[in-house]
């Protein structure tokens, strides 16, 4: 007797002439392809799918992001905690692709390498937009985008308004958290740097979190989130310099130094230096 399986004796669709299919809805053909190898090496297509998919993560970081930024300045937090949760998973998600990556050695990297021209991982206008999202706002890094006016408006677009912190400093004071007015006043096209009334108020916070229970669980959110996104630009950093060693990037920037520089850059600074102050 036939050990097959016949899917269509439960109601398994199995005719899609006509109708929709996993593949249609998904928009697969367009996806799987997308990557256009300029070499014939073999990782190239490892490299190229590594960073298609990040960017396909980023997205929905963005997407989670911007909903999660809505709740917060409605002061709708039940939603928020739960997408400022996923964006942390996203997070995780991107940091395993640098596993991935580092199957590639450097002799693999340089039969390629060449290749890429000019175009490096800093010039991804979905990450910038998620700095600039989350209130590192270094106005420099619009000029690589400059040569397309759509993705300079997005991202000056996302300039005007108040970073994710912004809101969440806005929220704390609605709560009734005392909140210096210059910081809430301040001029959001900037990047919001480190204040010791805004320290002073997140240790009321920490000290008595179940008098401001919601705060305490937005602050540790942002801080699961921040420690998350740190992993990442550790890894990249690892992973660059496990492959390239010390070269300069291929966007002409300082390849590793200069990675490490942005591992000092804090974007929740006040939720990390209260710690100190508890």
């Amino acid at each position: 007797m036939s050990q097959d399986q016949d899917p269509a004796r439960d109601g398994a669709q199995l005719s899609f002439a006509g109708r929709m299919s996993y593949g249609d809805y998904l928009a697969l053909d367009q996806i799987v392809s997308a990557q256009k190898p300029l070499t014939a090496a073999h990782d190239e297509v490892l490299f190229i799918i590594q960073h298609q998919t990040s960017e396909l993560w980023m997205k929905l970081a963005i997407h989670e992001l911007s909903a999660a930024r809505n709740c917060i300045a409605q002061d709708d937090l039940a939603p928020a905690m739960k997408m400022l949760a996923r964006v942390s998973r996203i997070f995780e998600q991107l940091n395993n692709a640098w596993d991935v990556l580092r199957t590639m050695t450097p002799s693999d990297y340089t039969h390629f390498r060449a290749q890429l021209g000019q175009s490096s991982g800093f010039q991804s206008w979905q990450y910038r937009l998620i700095e600039f999202m989350l209130g590192n706002r270094n106005r420099t890094m619009l000029k690589p985008h400059e040569h397309r006016p759509d993705l300079i408006q997005k991202l000056q677009s996302e300039l005007s308004k108040p970073s994710f912190y912004d809101e969440v400093l806005r929220l704390a004071a609605r709560k009734g958290v005392k909140m210096p007015q210059s910081v809430l006043d301040r001029d959001v096209t900037q990047t919001h740097q480190f204040n010791e009334d805004v320290m002073a108020a997140w240790a009321m916070v920490y000290k008595e979190p179940e008098r401001h229970w919601q705060l305490y669980e937005v602050a540790e959110k942002l801080v699961d989130f921040e420690d998350y996104f740190r992993r990442w630009r550790f890894n990249h950093v690892t992973t660059v310099e496990r492959v390239i060693g010390f070269k300069r990037g291929t966007g002409g920037t300082g390849g590793v130094p200069y990675l490490k520089r942005m591992l000092e850059i804090e974007l929740f600074p006040e939720l990390w230096r209260v710690r100190t102050a508890l």
